[in-house]
Parts: structure tokens; C-alpha cells; sequence
């Protein structure tokens, strides 16, 4: 199971540039490894971060199977206005995770 860490900062003024951190933890596995019995084991990865701002996609990252095995991603946005920050990882095997971060603008 994936377990998501998200860094948004609480509060930020109106105008001001954010740094985003995300860190997903995730058995990854690249496909081209092969098991004790010479069979290849299946690519199981991270394929796609999605995040949205109220609504509004504002980051975007398609992941390969060079990807580390706990993809850490950083990123920066404008603070326009108080809402949410979600955030969509998809992958293989029908992967899905969501977490949201809330965030206050003055």
C-alpha cells in the first residue's frame, strides 16, 4: 500500500511563490528484472502526479521506470487564493492515490 506525504505551507500572501514537496512511498518495480526462476516480473510503477488548485491543474509529471522506487517531487505555484491543493497519482496495475493539502491566502 502507498502512503503520500505532502508538504503545502498553511498560510501564504497573495502574489507569493510556494514551494511543493510530495513524496510517495511505493513497492516500484521497473519490469525488466527477472525472478529466481528467470521469469520476468511484472513493471509495477508510478506513472503520473496530477495537482490541481481549486480545481485548476497546475502541475503535471509522467514518471518512467527510472523513476526512484519513493518518487519525491518538488514544485512551485503562485498563492492566488485560499482552497485546496489535490493531488492524483495514477500508476500500473490500477494504482491510485489522492491526498489533499489545504491552504489559507491573505
Amino acid at each position: 500500500m502507498a502512503r503520500a506525504l505532502i508538504n503545502v505551507p498553511p498560510k501564504a500572501k497573495r502574489g507569493q511563490v510556494i514551494e511543493i514537496k510530495t513524496l510517495i512511498s511505493h513497492i516500484m518495480e521497473t519490469g525488466f528484472r527477472h525472478d529466481n526462476n528467470g521469469q520476468p516480473i511484472p513493471r509495477d510503477i508510478i506513472t503520473e502526479l496530477r495537482c490541481t488548485y481549486n480545481g485548476e491543474e497546475i502541475f503535471r509529471a509522467s514518471l518512467y521506470p527510472a523513476i526512484a522506487a519513493n518518487p519525491f517531487l518538488t514544485f512551485h505555484t503562485v498563492a492566488t487564493e485560499s482552497g485546496t491543493l489535490s493531488f492524483h497519482w495514477t500508476g500500473d496495475n490500477g494504482f491510485e492515490v489522492t491526498e489533499e493539502a489545504q491552504i489559507v491566502v491573505e
